[in-house]
C-alpha cells in the first residue's frame, strides 16, 4: 500500500480529479473556502457582464470580457482540482485497504476453550468481547487481542510489508487486525471492535480525508486569508465611486470597467495561497500514510512539525534490541570454563536472545555442546518480575542467574557474600555500556555474564540532524545509570531517563511540557498508554496492545519505533511547504500590482501610467495577462504541494532565510516575467 510512490498524475487519477474538480464548483462547496467562493462570484459576474455585451450592453470588447471570465472560471476550477488530486490519492490508498475486508466468514468459539467447539458465522455479526478461533489460512475477522496460541500472520494487506509476523498471547505483540490471514498455527482472539468501528474502518475514513479536520495552524491561516479577502473587498467595491467621480465630477478620463474590477480583486486577494491550503493539508497527510503511518487527526501531524522534545526507547529504537553475550568474567577462584558451563545449563531453558546468546557463545568459545533438557532430569526456575533472576535445580545444584543485586540479595539469604572483584566486573561492564548478569551456584558467586547492546548504525547521525534542528533527544530504559550513561555517549542523545517506571515518563513529559515545549514519544505496552495519551505526538506500534493504539494519535503499521523521527520530519515539511508556498502567494500578489493597478485606472488616472515598468503592450493585454498567470501558477504548483518543499535538517533561522529567498524573492521575480511573456503572446493575439 504505502511503499510504493505514487505518480501525481496517473490517468484514472487524473481522470477523477479533471471531474471532480467540475462537481465542486458548486457554490455550496465553494463556501468551504471563501477566497475562492469571491473568484467564481466574480467568474458569474463577468460571463454575465459578457452575455450584455452580446445584446449591445458592452462595456468592454467582448472578446476580452470573454477572455477574463474564462481566466476567471479556469482560476477556480485549478483550485478546485488541487484539491481533487490530493485527495484522490488518499481515495486511492482507501480502496486498496477495502480489498483487505473481505465478506468472512469467523468461527465462533461457545467458550474460552478452543476445543469446545464453534459456530461459523459472518464477521459482520461478531461483537466486541466475542472469541473466535483463527486457523492456518483463515483471515482474521475482526480486530482482537490474542488471548491463545501463536501464530505467523500475514498483515501485508494492511502495511505493504510482505514478511510475516508473529502474533502471540500476552506481551505486546497481542493485538491482530482484521483482515489479515494467518499463515500457520493457530490463535483464540478475544474481538475489540464492533463492526465500523475497525481499525480498518478507521484508517479508510482517515486516509479519504472524510474525517480530516483542519489543524489550528490552517484555521489561523483560514481566517488571515478571509480577513485580507473582505479588505480587499471593500477596497475595489470603493474604487468605482472614485473612478465615476473622477469622470463625471472633474471630467478627467474614462471610468473602470466592473470587468477590470472584478479581474483586479481576483488579483489582488490571495488565490495562490487560497486555492493550494486544503490540497497542502491533505498531501501532508498522505505522505505520512505512505510512510505507514496512520494519523487520527491532522493536529497531531502539524504537532510533530514543532515537536521540541523526543522521548526515544533505547531498546529497538536506539539499539538493534536483542542484547547478546559477548564474554564471561569469572570471579576468584573459578575458571572462565566452570562459569561457561554453568551459565549454558542455567540457560537452556531461556528462549529469551539474550538467553540463546549465552547457550551459543558457551558452545563457540568452550566446545560445551547443548545439552538436552530431559537429559538432566532438572527443575527450571523461570524469570520473573519480582525475583529478576532464573536458574535451574538437579543434582543437588542450585543455579541463578539474574540482575547484580538480585543474585547478591540471594546470596545473603543463604548466609554469603558477594566478591568484591564480582562487584566491580558488573561495575565495569554497566560503564562500558553493557549489561552484567550474575551467576551463582548456592551461596557462592561464579562470576558475570556479559551482555552488549549493539547501538544501530546511524543512529548518532540522526540525533545529530535532530539537534541542529533544535530538538532535544532523551532516551528511555530500564537499564541502571551507568549502563544509560554509556549507551547515550555513544548514541549521542542529549539525555536519558534510566530504570524508567511509567509514573516516570509520564512525570517527565509533563515536565517538558510545562516549560511550553512539545513532546514526541513511541510506545506498545500498556504500561506506555498513560504517557502517550500525555504526549503531543504519541505514536503507538499497530504490533502493541489495544491500549498503546487508543492512547496515541498515530499508528505506525511497521512497528518501527526509529520512525518517530520520520514523523517529526514529515511534520516539519508540512509546515515548511505550507509557510513556502503562503511566502510565494503573498510575494506574488504585490507583484501582479505593479500590472493590472496602472492597466485599470491608467485610463482613469493617465498619471498612473508611469508604473508601467514592465512595459505592457496595452490596458487591456496588461490585465488579461495578470488573470492568466494568476490561474495558471496555481497549477504549476500543484506538484510542490502534494509533495512537499524539499526537507533539510537546518535550524529554524536557516529555514526562515532559504524560505524568504527562494519563495520571497522568488515569488516577486516570477509575475514580472511571466506576466511579461503572457503580454507579448496576448497583445499580438490582441492587436
Amino acid at each position: 500500500m504505502s511503499k510504493k510512490s505514487q505518480s501525481f498524475f496517473q490517468g484514472a487519477m487524473l481522470k477523477q480529479a479533471l471531474w471532480d474538480a467540475f462537481v465542486r464548483m458548486n457554490p455550496q462547496y465553494q463556501l468551504r473556502n471563501p477566497v475562492m467562493f469571491v473568484t467564481e462570484i466574480g467568474s458569474l459576474l463577468t460571463t454575465v457582464i459578457f452575455f450584455m455585451s452580446l445584446a449591445g450592453h458592452a462595456e468592454a470588447s467582448p472578446s476580452f470580457i470573454f477572455w477574463i471570465s474564462l481566466w476567471l472560471w479556469f482560476t477556480v476550477y485549478f483550485a478546485n482540482f488541487a484539491e481533487a488530486m490530493a485527495e484522490g490519492r488518499g481515495k486511492a490508498q482507501a480502496d486498496s485497504l477495502r480489498k483487505a475486508r473481505k465478506d468472512i466468514q469467523a468461527k465462533k468459539l461457545k467458550t474460552s476453550n478452543r476445543l469446545s467447539g464453534f459456530d461459523t458465522i459472518s464477521a459482520a455479526s461478531l461483537r466486541k468481547e466475542d472469541i473466535v478461533l483463527v486457523e492456518t489460512n483463515d483471515f482474521i475477522p475482526c480486530d482482537g487481542d490474542v488471548i491463545e496460541g501463536v501464530a505467523s500472520v500475514d498483515e501485508s494487506a494492511i502495511t505493504g510489508e510482505s514478511a510475516p509476523v508473529i502474533r502471540e498471547s500476552g506481551g505486546d505483540r497481542s493485538a491482530v487486525t482484521g483482515g489479515t490471514r494467518v499463515l500457520s498455527d493457530w490463535l483464540v482472539v478475544r474481538i475489540t471492535a464492533n463492526p465500523g468501528e475497525t481499525f480498518l474502518d478507521r484508517m479508510i475514513g482517515l486516509v479519504e480525508g472524510a474525517k480530516r479536520q483542519r489543524t489550528p495552524n490552517e484555521i489561523a491561516l483560514h481566517i488571515l486569508l478571509v480577513a485580507l479577502t473582505i479588505v480587499f473587498l471593500a477596497v475595489c467595491a470603493t474604487l468605482l465611486p472614485f473612478s465615476l467621480f473622477s469622470v463625471h465630477v472633474a471630467g478627467q478620463g474614462t471610468a473602470i470597467t466592473i470587468t477590470a474590477l472584478a479581474a483586479l480583486l481576483v488579483c489582488l486577494i490571495p488565490t495562490t495561497i487560497g486555492g493550494l491550503l486544503s490540497a497542502i493539508g491533505i498531501a501532508g497527510m498522505d505522505r505520512l500514510v505512505q510512510a505507514n503511518v496512520i494519523a487520527m487527526s491532522g493536529r497531531a501531524v502539524e504537532a510533530a512539525g514543532d515537536v521540541d522534545v523526543l522521548l526515544l526507547d533505547k531498546t529497538g529504537t536506539i539499539t538493534l534490541g536483542n542484547r547478546q553475550a559477548t564474554a564471561f568474567h569469572p570471579a576468584p577462584g573459578v575458571t572462565e570454563a566452570e562459569l561457561a558451563d554453568a551459565s549454558q545449563i542455567s540457560s537452556l531453558a531461556d528462549e529469551t536472545p539474550e538467553g540463546r546468546s549465552i547457550v551459543v557463545l558457551a558452545k563457540e568459545k568452550y566446545g560445551i555442546r547443548g545439552r538436552e533438557i530431559h537429559e538432566l532430569n532438572a527443575h527450571f526456575i523461570p524469570f520473573t518480575a519480582q525475583t529478576r533472576m532464573s536458574g535451574v535445580n538437579f543434582d543437588h545444584r542450585e543455579i541463578r542467574k539474574g540482575a547484580v543485586e538480585a543474585v547478591e540479595s540471594y546470596i545473603a539469604s543463604l548466609g554469603g557474600k558477594m566478591p568484591m572483584e564480582v562487584r566491580k566486573s558488573a561495575d565495569d561492564i554497566s560503564r562500558k555500556g553493557g549489561t552484567p548478569l550474575c551467576v551463582t551456584e548456592g551461596k557462592k558467586a561464579l562470576g558475570i555474564i556479559e551482555l552488549k547492546d549493539i547501538v544501530k548504525g546511524g543512529i548518532k547521525e540522526r540525533f545529530a540532524e535532530l539537534r541542529q534542528m533544535g530538538i532535544k533527544t532523551i532516551m528511555i530504559t530500564g537499564d541502571n545509570p551507568l549502563t544509560a550513561t554509556a549507551i547515550a555517549a555513544e548514541a549521542g542523545v542529549d539525555d536519558f531517563l534510566a530504570q524508567a517506571t511509567p509514573e516516570m515518563k509520564l512525570k517527565l513529559i509533563r515536565e517538558h511540557q510545562s516549560k511550553g515545549a512539545l513532546v514526541a514519544m513511541t510506545g506498545d505496552g500498556t504500561n506506555d498508554a498513560p504517557a502517550l495519551a500525555q504526549a503531543d505526538v504519541a505514536v503507538a506500534m499497530n504490533t502493541g496492545t489495544q491500549a498503546a493504539k487508543e492512547a496515541g494519535n498515530m499508528i505506525d503499521l511497521d512497528s518501527n519505533p526509529t520512525k518517530l523521527i520520520e514523523v517529526v520530519q514529515i511534520g516539519k515539511q508540512l509546515l515548511m511547504t505550507r509557510g513556502a508556498l503562503t511566502t510565494f502567494s503573498i510575494s506574488n500578489d504585490v507583484a501582479k500590482y505593479f500590472a493590472i493597478l496602472p492597466a485599470c485606472f491608467a485610463a482613469t488616472y493617465p498619471v498612473l501610467g508611469h508604473l508601467n515598468i514592465m512595459h505592457l503592450k496595452t490596458p487591456e493585454s496588461a490585465i488579461l495577462s495578470a488573470v492568466i498567470f494568476n490561474a495558471l501558477i496555481i497549477i504549476c504548483l500543484i506538484p510542490l504541494a502534494l509533495k512537499g518543499v524539499s526537507y533539510k535538517a537546518v535550524s529554524a533561522y536557516k529555514l526562515l532565510r532559504q524560505n524568504i529567498l527562494v519563495y520571497g524573492v522568488g515569488g516577486l521575480i516570477a509575475p514580472f516575467a511571466g506576466i511579461k511573456l503572457i503580454d507579448m503572446i496576448v497583445g499580438r493575439w490582441m492587436m
